[in-house]
This record gives structure tokens, sequence and C-alpha cells, in this order.
């Protein structure tokens, strides 16, 4: 999974797409590498979303967050990558309560969420799982 960062809006974006990845840093966006490896297919998919108004691009693998966020405007993308069935390793989710965009993180290091939590960010726990 290709983490990129846009340093204009402060927004983090996951794709599986070398395409979608490469027309997104000919646009300005910063490469940050290899965030994790999804596995290619599994009972748990993990849906894309986007608001519109903001900008802002968010990730679940909750049907019931998912629908809630279309209800009030976001743009289902689809399924954007799969979680790991067998919970190998897990990705976790902070919250920003003060970022307009890009105001949810999401990485597979223990020490990155511990350190954005003590800037001030919320930890929301394991997001889903990758292979590696």
């Amino acid at each position: 999974m290709h983490r990129l960062y846009n340093p204009n809006s402060g927004e983090h974006f996951y794709t599986k797409e070398a395409g979608e990845k490469a027309h997104l840093v000919s646009l300005g966006w910063k490469d940050e590498g290899i965030g994790w490896t999804a596995p290619v297919a599994s009972k748990t998919p993990v849906y894309r979303l986007y608001n519109p108004n903001a900008g802002d691009h968010h990730y679940t693998l909750n049907p019931a967050e998912k629908n809630m966020l279309v209800s009030v405007g976001w743009k289902d993308e689809g399924i954007g990558w799969y979680s790991d069935d067998a919970k190998r390793k897990p990705l976790y989710r902070q919250y920003n309560p003060n970022a307009k965009v890009g105001s949810h993180n999401y990485t597979l290091h223990k020490a990155e969420n511990d350190y954005l939590v003590t800037l001030g960010w919320n930890a929301e726990g394991v997001a889903w799982y990758a292979v590696k």
C-alpha cells in the first residue's frame, strides 16, 4: 500500500494502485513509500470514502460507519483494499480533532501512533490488519 502526503492540505492518502500514486506525485503529493502490505483479497474489505466539501479521504472496514458517512455527503469510492483476516499486523487509526482536512492518520507503527497522541491526536485503536 502506497502512502502519500499532501503538504498543502496535510492529508495522508493510501492506495494500492501505482498509477494513482504516480498521478498524485505529479500533482505535488509526497511519496512516503510503502505503508504496509495488504492481502490481495479477504472477507474483510476496507472502504474508501471522499468528502468533496473538505477534500479529505477516510478509510474504514465498518459498513455502518461507511453508510453513515455516505448519508451525510461523503462519496463512496468502493473497496480500497482488504484487511488481513488472519490479523497478523494491526494498523492503527488516529484522529486529529484540530484538523479540518487530513483529520485521520493510519499507520502500521505503534510508535508513530503513540507519538501522534503526545501531539494531541486521539488514538482510535486498530483500524484493520496488514499482512506485513
